[in-house]
């Protein structure tokens, strides 16, 4: 009898982003996982039932990770430096934003499992928003943000630029840094 090979969980939800980004949710199986992992499938039935229990948990894994590293932006640094950092990790994460929205593609599900990591998902999507809601406010107070942009249409054009297709293959970081000189000083010349 051969010894089944070991991963991680980092292996496991790499291999999980991989190929839900190029497959879709519809598209992604545990066989294609198995493959990906060098892997029987048996061997991941031993930890999820079905592909919602793994995507929704990788998705609270990475909804965490993103939360974390977002509280850990430097409060003391100015608005600016702030607002830098949140659209490099915003970038960072660029991936889960394209995979939470495959949550709604789950089929009905009476899952105790995935009802709890449903409304995991959301907690942690509330305190982030909570966390960019107050930076928001901190901006305006600094006069920084005009006060009558509403905080949810500056929010969504930050994550919304995420979307912006790179057609014409700008490095990544002449890219993100194009992304911030929009998103902090608009696209007028100053004079």
């Amino acid at each position: 009898m051969t010894r089944e090979r070991k991963f991680s969980t980092q292996e496991l939800f790499k291999a999980t982003n991989s190929l839900l980004l190029r497959y879709g949710y519809e598209g992604f199986t545990f066989s294609l996982l198995a493959e990906s992992l060098d892997v029987s499938r048996a061997a991941i039935y031993k930890y999820y039932t079905n592909k919602e229990e793994l995507i929704i948990d990788y998705m609270v894994y990475e909804m965490t990770k993103m939360l974390i590293d977002l509280q850990e932006i430097d409060q003391s640094a100015t608005f600016i430096a702030q607002l830098n950092e949140l659209i490099t990790l915003i970038f960072t994460y660029k991936d889960i934003h394209q995979i939470l929205g495959m949550v709604h593609q789950f089929k009905e599900s009476s899952s105790t499992i995935i009802m709890e990591k449903k409304e995991q998902l959301g907690k942690l999507h509330l305190d982030m928003y909570r966390y960019l809601e107050g930076l928001m406010i901190q901006g305006k107070k600094d006069k920084f943000l005009r006060e009558t942009l509403s905080n949810d249409v500056i929010l969504g054009c930050i994550f919304q630029s995420i979307a912006i297709p790179n057609h014409r293959g700008i490095p990544e970081h002449e890219w993100i840094q194009s992304i911030k000189d929009v998103v902090c000083y608009g696209i007028f010349e100053t004079k």
